[in-house]
């Protein structure tokens, strides 16, 4: 039999894409690549509130499997408003309900992280995003990844890396990082991939930084990866629309899971 071939698909927004090919291309290969999903000034208005953090903080979480030359900021919508139009990009809300709606009520915000990979890193170890979690169901992804370009994506200034197909491994596969491919992307681009796919960022061979967000969307009954509670000031998620204060975990799953007395109206 025919070994089974995989590769990233790309689709552009431009021409208006329905989401069921992107979300047939995203379960069969476990990536995707989306073009011109932004303007350059939303984009821009990003990476300028975030520059002062990256700056102040980026090297905080700097670690053996961060990186030791790589800025990376959590809490990004307490330190970015124009990062909410990324997040709540309504595409990649409505791939995320496709994929995770049929296992859950509604879905959360897991994490959202800014990388910035500066000249000289190491290519990052290959993972899964939700090798958090210590178990699975079979048929059931817990969550998904959305990685946007704040700037090209090139081989030499650490695009990232993923095993097209690595998310139908089991425990028991090995992991063959000779399939790894590269995902160039301009400034504006979306990368998506589920969370049982295998990928990490690339080494930075280049002269100039590179810089990405990544948020991770999970099954809204599971405990998210970053307590949005604590990054994201209260006082902050109050400002934002419902549908971005529902993300960060302000409502109930299901009505029960997470209940609150004046769930109805947090700002009581």
């Amino acid at each position: 039999m025919r070994a089974r071939k995989y590769a990233i698909q790309s689709f552009d927004v431009d021409a208006q894409v329905a989401t069921d090919p992107i979300v047939t291309a995203l379960r069969r290969n476990g990536a995707v690549l989306i073009t011109n999903a932004l303007p350059m000034e939303k984009i821009d208005a990003v990476v300028g509130e975030l520059r002062p953090w990256f700056d102040s903080e980026g090297k905080v979480q700097q670690s053996a499997f961060n990186g030791f030359t790589t800025l990376r900021l959590s809490g990004v919508l307490g330190k970015s408003r124009a990062a909410a139009e990324l997040i709540a990009h309504p595409l990649v809300l409505d791939i995320a309900d496709t994929v995770l709606g049929p296992h859950c009520s509604s879905f959360r915000l897991g994490s959202a992280s800014a990388i910035e990979i500066w000249p000289g890193e190491k290519a990052q170890v290959l993972h899964r995003d939700d090798s958090i979690y210590p178990l699975r169901i079979p048929g059931v992804e817990w969550q998904i990844s959305a990685l946007w370009a704040l700037t090209d994506f090139t081989p030499e200034n650490g695009a990232t890396r993923v095993v097209p197909g690595s998310h139908l491994l089991t425990e028991a596969d090995s992991l063959k990082e000779d399939k790894t491919i590269q995902t160039a992307m301009k400034k504006g681009g979306l990368l998506l991939y589920l969370g049982t796919t295998y990928h990490g960022g690339g080494a930075n061979a280049s002269d100039k930084p590179r810089i990405g967000l990544v948020n991770t969307y999970s099954l809204g009954w599971l405990r998210v990866e970053e307590n949005h509670y604590l990054t994201v000031p209260r006082a902050v998620a109050e400002s934002y629309p419902e549908p971005v204060r529902q993300l960060l975990g302000y409502s109930s799953h299901a009505g029960f899971l997470g209940w609150y007395p004046e769930i109805a109206d947090f700002r009581n």
